[in-house]
């Protein structure tokens, strides 16, 4: 049995019965990375070690840990009351939330679908686009269309329309009818680029020759992360979302933004389809939406999207989906409370003010060994390291496991470093991130 001291030494912890996810489990129970508290930016560790937060827990943690606000609305509301249906039932708190989001989002983007994941946001929005092309006669419109190296939950409908090759190539089959478009990832021209790289608007236009193959009349839907996130932070470039928004108008095709990652302030505004002024039909979120404190997502649908749905008799359901914790009351008051602390520090905002210092930090790594690309936005960074010829994804590996040890939290992907650290970080703690990166990468060959 692979055991670990817990910080009580009357106990042992097995890491045994645990199969972790996305984790190769015997590399991490050999050196186990084991957090037990978290207040503000920091982690500890088993150890007692703080762990400064670089990437928001997992893109989620925007308002930092330990929130009193978020714990304390939480604990009321599961003492008022810990669940209620709203299949055929109601209670206030999803459509208080629905009412609230409803005003965050982009204009028209005004109902809202609760669920419990970033994946379940995905394959509920794939639902709704197909069954809207259904309603209003379009019924031939059944292919979907993602984009290489996407990444939208694990779900087979998030699967079947991401671009990942690890997600997708044990799991067959995935959803018939689906298409990709190319990345946007151009280490030729872009590296080193602050913000929207300049090149690859062109790449939009792969979009019109799917419709030639496919005849628009066949395609329902395109969905693509504004910024592609788990991939290693692939930012759209100059003018690229802009040119899809204007080819799925054409086609009558509706553009989904997965924005379960850049939703809720990641890039300087609420959403990013509103930093980067494109507006698509549906948008997915979950991740910041309850600041990581218990599972919910949302779906934003256009109302005419909607409304397609609000035919026929009145006494049949209208869509026949949803999940048992669909407004959850305890997450919709978690939910509530996030909200109420993004507007009173004005979080929302904040990573457009630490954008500059954010880069400029980031870029003074571009000199380091086997420093390739550095990619940033909003406070979302990345630093592409070159691959070992004979060890993919092992050089970015060890500079993951020795921030963590160092005290700093990054994630890796490949050898892709990417962070996200939340939105109430202050500069001398983005800087000692950075420093620690910076060590880190240095003795690692």
């Amino acid at each position: 049995m692979t055991s670990l001291q817990h910080p009580n030494p009357a106990q042992d912890l097995s890491l045994d019965p645990f199969w972790m996810p996305f984790t190769a489990n015997r590399q991490y129970k050999a050196r186990p990375r084991l957090l037990t508290s978290a207040q503000g930016v920091f982690y500890t560790d088993a150890d007692g070690r703080q762990v400064l937060d670089g990437t928001s827990g997992l893109w989620c943690c925007n308002a930092g840990h330990g929130r009193r606000e978020i714990s304390e609305a939480v604990s009321r509301q599961i003492q008022q009351m810990d669940f209620a249906p709203t299949f055929q039932m109601g209670h206030p708190l999803p459509f208080q939330l629905a009412e609230r989001l409803s005003e965050l989002a982009p204009a028209g983007l005004n109902r809202v679908f609760f669920t419990n994941s970033g994946s379940e946001s995905v394959d509920t929005a794939l639902k709704i686009a197909l069954g809207y092309q259904r309603a209003i006669g379009q019924g031939t419109r059944t292919r979907l269309i993602g984009r290489e190296l996407g990444y939208h939950g694990v779900g087979f409908g998030g699967v079947s329309v991401g671009g990942m090759a690890n997600n997708r190539k044990a799991f067959i089959p995935q959803l018939p009818g689906v298409d990709h478009l190319p990345h946007t990832l151009d280490l030729e021209r872009n590296a080193f680029t602050k913000g929207l790289p300049a090149f690859g608007v062109e790449r939009a236009e792969a979009l019109e020759a799917l419709v030639a193959l496919h005849g628009a009349e066949n395609i329902a839907a395109v969905i693509v992360e504004p910024m592609s996130g788990s991939a290693g932070v692939i930012l759209p470039p100059q003018g690229y979302l802009q040119r899809l928004r204007e080819i799925t108008s054409k086609h009558g095709i509706l553009l989904i933004f997965d924005e379960v990652i850049t939703g809720y302030g990641r890039v300087g505004a609420p959403f990013a389809s509103q930093r980067w002024g494109v507006t698509p039909d549906i948008i997915t979120t979950a991740k910041g939406l309850t600041n990581g404190a218990i599972p919910m997502g949302a779906v934003f649908v256009a109302q005419h999207i909607h409304d397609a749905f609000m035919q026929g008799p009145k006494g049949l359901i209208e869509f026949f989906h949803g999940y048992t914790y669909s407004g959850h009351p305890v997450a919709a008051a978690a939910a509530l409370a996030t909200l109420d602390i993004y507007a009173n520090e004005q979080l929302l905002t904040r990573a457009a003010e630490l954008e500059d210092y954010w880069a400029d930090a980031l870029h003074r790594l571009r000199d380091l060994p086997n420093v390739i690309d550095i990619r940033n936005t909003g406070l979302v960074g990345a630093v592409h390291l070159a691959s070992r010829p004979d060890a993919p994804g092992a050089r970015g590996y060890e500079v993951f496991d020795g921030c963590f040890w160092e005290g700093a939290m990054v994630r890796c992907s490949g050898d892709i470093i990417a962070m996200s650290p939340p939105l109430t970080v202050e500069k001398a703690e983005l800087d000692r991130l950075i420093d620690t990166l910076a060590t880190v990468i240095r003795r690692t060959t």
